[in-house]
């Protein structure tokens, strides 16, 4: 997230252009509104965060706008001469800060990153309750994403029908819960679900497997044996980790599913079936195709419809949900009710980059369940940090300047810090409420730390400029 947008409205022109530029290299979003102010053409045009004004005008209409808007910037005001009386009728009218004169550029950068930290996080909680009626549930999948919004719709669509369907994702993602949506979405709801791991048997055996064999068709082929396509008449079969079918034998998928026509190994009668086809992949199939792993007309005729299922760390704010849907169920499931995900367990399980997704978020919460010593699951308890984390530490001498492998101690402890800073910025996308609060700090301390190890450079073509400014809204 970018800095906050700052609208400075002070009747002193010339305090407000030094101000500007104090904040502006404090790595704030300046503009400034020259008086005298119209709060209603002001407010209502301005995408400010944080509005920053002279206390006298909490005599004019500012408040009583600034109440009527939905998204109003945030409002700190500059008192002259004032008394602790004066500060909380104005917060009590709606200010966000009360600041009295003479204020340190330093101290008010603080106050108006603290007043837009608190208008995002109401902001926020506003869009989360408004929202908490649009998660959705396909089949056992819950989410809130967009993505998996389409998904689902595209699902309703396609269901009743008997075109194949390709689901591609990582592994964990929860392909085979999607293909079990699919299933009981459509009227073949009513009939098997059939599924077969294509990466879990030899080639051969595997033949069989999905045919069926006559019998006498190889040693210890001692009766006829149907195969998962027979097994699955009149419902759904379920191709999972395509891509490990060998050559020979995607030339006969292709019939079968081309056609519904096969034949059994060891057998000439022709069989045909009335199966719908979902198959599913973490390869790039058009990539295998490429490649000469995979036959590009048995690629087609899978990919009819293709749903791409994101990562768990493609959709972050899943997490929390999926957490505590896992939390219900496993609770339950070994008599420890009651239990609950802290804040800053939900913050470690939202940061975590979640390389086995969703099958590995569920054994997680299934193993703080068992291991909680109290009713509280924090980031401990959920044991999330990297197996490999010792061997991506740094060996050797520290690196210095002057070639000695020494550094002074404070500099030395200083850069793990930094680097946890950058490392919390990186994974909220720059967003610094997200960051403070993966890292269990305030964002007034979080936007000392970036200030201390120059994380606050002004983004290029966004500094001051007080000749341009004048006149301008925020934004």
């Amino acid at each position: 997230m970018e800095s906050p947008r700052v609208l400075l409205c002070l009747a002193r022109s010339a305090e407000a252009e030094s101000l500007a530029m104090s904040l502006g290299s404090a790595g704030l979003r300046i503009s400034l509104a020259p008086p005298p102010f119209h709060w209603p053409t002001l407010l209502g045009s301005t995408n400010a965060d944080v509005l920053l004004a002279d206390s006298s005008e909490l005599r004019s209409d500012l408040c009583t706008v600034a109440a009527t808007l939905p998204s109003a910037p945030a409002i700190v005001v500059l008192a002259e001469f004032s008394s602790a009386r004066d500060a909380v009728e104005a917060v009590r009218s709606g200010v966000a800060q009360f600041l009295e004169r003479p204020q340190a550029p330093e101290q008010i950068a603080v106050a108006l990153e603290r007043a837009a930290a608190a208008r995002e996080l109401a902001l926020e909680n506003n869009r989360l309750r408004r929202d908490l009626g649009e998660r959705f549930s396909l089949g056992q999948l819950i989410s809130r994403d967009p993505a998996l919004a389409r998904i689902a719709e595209i699902v309703t669509a396609v269901a009743d029908t008997r075109a194949n369907v390709l689901i591609s994702g990582e592994s964990g993602t929860g392909k085979t819960m999607l293909a079990r949506a699919i299933h009981q979405s459509s009227t073949r709801s009513g009939g098997p679900f059939v599924e077969i791991n294509c990466g879990a048997l030899p080639a051969t055996l595997l033949e069989s497997e999905l045919f069926g064999h006559a019998r006498g068709a190889f040693t210890g082929a001692l009766r006829d044996q149907p195969g998962r396509f027979e097994v699955a008449d009149g419902g759904t079969l379920f191709l999972d980790e395509i891509a490990s079918a060998g050559l020979d034998l995607q030339v006969k998928l292709l019939r079968a599913i081309q056609d519904r026509s096969f034949e059994r190994v060891g057998e000439t009668r022709t069989r045909t079936v009335d199966v719908r086809v979902i198959a599913a992949s973490n390869r790039d199939l058009e990539q295998e195709v490429s490649l000469g792993r995979f036959r590009e007309d048995l690629f087609w005729r899978l990919n009819v419809i293709h749903l791409r299922l994101p990562s768990l760390r493609e959709r972050r704010a899943d997490v929390p949900l999926l957490a505590e849907h896992f939390l219900e169920r496993f609770a339950q499931r070994h008599g420890r009710e009651g239990l609950k995900i802290t804040p800053q367990g939900s913050a470690a399980l939202i940061a975590h980059t979640w390389p086995g997704n969703v099958r590995e978020l569920e054994n997680a919460v299934e193993r703080a369940v068992l291991l909680a010593r109290d009713r509280t699951l924090g980031p401990e308890e959920f044991e999330l940090s990297s197996p490999h984390a010792a061997a991506e530490l740094p060996r050797g001498p520290l690196p210095t300047r002057d070639g000695s492998g020494l550094m002074p101690l404070r500099t030395a402890l200083e850069m793990p810090e930094r680097e946890l800073v950058e490392r919390a910025l990186l994974l909220s996308g720059g967003h610094r409420m997200r960051a403070a609060a993966l890292l269990g700090v305030t964002r007034g301390t979080l936007f000392n730390k970036m200030r201390k190890y120059g994380l606050l450079a002004p983004t290029p073509g966004r500094e001051h400029r007080p000749g341009h400014m004048r006149g301008k809204s925020a934004g």
